[in-house]
């Protein structure tokens, strides 16, 4: 190319850069240069020729950029077309933060470069780079953070108890663990279903990967597709923009836990039996499947098989979920169990609400002893709780739980049960027996409305009453 036609050339990159805002940056910047598609000088302001300490400004035009900057990454910049958006720039003993951009005509093709010295000491990025290590170390945090809340909180120690049933289930859970099949546990409210699907995952060779818990009854019918199975972005007004994850994403090569299947609507029933059988799912709003590396362990303090008789649950979902199954015992089943549960409940909640730790005295267990526990564990939690910030004792006694359960003096005592002590028979009669006589006392002698609370007719209370031997008050 002759020199006419290179300054012609010259003048047209010149001119094309400086009609757009790089003018602004010639100002502002320590310094600004300009090159061809082939990466030669075809202007440098007066900033960067005096930081470099070049006499002659007109002396390096058209020669390669190379030849004035030994370390200029330009030429990458013109050849490929991608911008150098940050970088440390070294020349003799300095160094400079600079930016490269491409510059390209109307129709899109590069036509050369221009290189902005933003600042002349690298030191002058701290303040940047602080800030940006302080993002990312809460980025990192934040991380951290939602993989323990998604990690098993509990293992089957936390499973307190010594009787033959809590043997058996802890037993029968220990298998689950070692497989890799759907498990159902089944239970009344706070038993404790919850706490043995996190001892599972545990306990499996997927304990590294994440534990994602779903309450089905406390997420509103028209959020659950999107809880499970993900929204696309853009999926309807109000989606976010970059779209959502759902359970079964965050929980890929984890386990699911689907606490209170039984609350599932039939039509979401279909579309979890579809992506258990496919092993994929597609977010709402998309034609995209993701296949999906998950285990289900499901809980229900309904009875499973009775709604799939009456029709409210997927037969063929109850057989999908269905294969490993754990039936989690009240704690009016496992009395022996009440002195153990209670002095590790007690611990804990001493730990989490500051207090020294409290013991409980015998009388104050055998009192405890008379209530059916309708809420099981969670009940006795909550009782505990509550004994726990009303005393200041060292040691909670009876009076304690009289002021929060009421009316049982007055019942006949029964001892927590023993082992192999007692027949099926009398095990179910001293069941029957503490419920009734709960329920009479929580109704203050009322038989009529403690006969509703179980459940029963008042003629059946009566004869009840009479057969095991129960003499409550004088009542209406």
């Amino acid at each position: 190319m002759s020199s006419e036609n290179f300054s012609a050339e010259a003048q047209r990159i010149r001119q094309r850069t400086m009609d757009t805002l790089l003018a602004a940056f010639s100002e502002l910047s320590e310094g600004l240069l300009i090159v061809d598609r082939q990466a030669r000088i075809v202007w440098m302001n007066e900033k960067y020729h005096r930081r470099l300490g070049i006499a002659d400004p007109a002396s390096i035009v058209g020669l390669p950029v190379e030849a004035v900057i030994p370390n200029s990454l330009m030429r990458s910049v013109v050849t490929s077309g991608k911008p150098i958006m940050l970088d440390i720039m070294e020349f003799g003993t300095e160094s400079f933060v600079v930016m490269r951009l491409p510059v390209r005509d109307a129709s899109g093709e590069v036509i050369g470069g221009v290189g902005v010295m933003i600042f002349d000491d690298p030191r002058q990025l701290v303040p940047l780079v602080s800030r940006f290590q302080s993002l990312r170390l809460e980025l990192a945090d934040t991380r951290r953070k939602l993989d323990e809340a998604r990690r098993a909180k509990y293992t089957f120690s936390s499973f307190v108890g010594v009787s033959p049933t809590c043997i058996a289930v802890k037993d029968k859970a220990r298998r689950a663990a070692r497989a890799g099949s759907p498990v159902l546990i089944l239970g009344e409210t706070g038993t404790g279903k919850e706490l043995l699907a996190h001892a599972i995952h545990a306990a499996s060779p997927r304990a590294a990967g994440p534990f994602v818990a779903v309450n089905i009854a406390a997420i509103p019918e028209t959020l659950l597709e999107s809880e499970f199975f993900g929204v696309a972005p853009g999926a309807y007004t109000g989606a976010e923009r970059k779209g959502r994850s759902g359970k079964f994403e965050l929980a890929q090569g984890g386990t699911l836990f689907l606490d209170e299947i039984g609350d599932m609507s039939p039509a979401l029933q279909a579309k979890l039996l579809r992506a258990l059988q496919e092993k994929e799912i597609e977010p709402v709003g998309s034609n995209r499947l993701i296949a999906i590396d998950v285990r289900i362990i499901a809980a229900t303090s309904r009875q499973l098989q009775k709604e799939v008789d009456e029709g409210r649950f997927r037969a063929d979902l109850f057989y999908r979920l269905n294969v490993m199954t754990l039936d989690v015992p009240p704690l009016r089943e496992r009395l022996e169990d009440l002195p153990l549960i209670s002095e590790a409940l007690a611990d804990s909640l001493a730990r989490q609400l500051g207090e020294h730790p409290r013991g409980i005295s015998a009388a104050a267990l055998e009192y405890l002893a008379r209530h059916p526990w309708p809420g099981n564990v969670r009940e006795l939690s909550n009782v505990l709780e509550r004994a726990l910030l009303m005393s200041d004792a060292d040691r909670l006694e009876r009076a304690d739980f009289e002021q929060i359960l009421p009316g049982l003096a007055q019942f006949p005592s029964t001892e927590p049960i023993q082992p192999g002590a007692r027949t099926l028979d009398q095990l179910q009669q001293d069941t029957e027996r503490r419920a009734i006589a709960a329920a009479i006392a929580a109704a203050r002698g009322n038989k009529a409305q403690a006969a509703r609370s179980l459940g029963i007719s008042r003629a059946s209370l009566y004869e009840k009453i009479a057969a095991l031997g129960i003499a409550p008050p004088d009542s209406v």
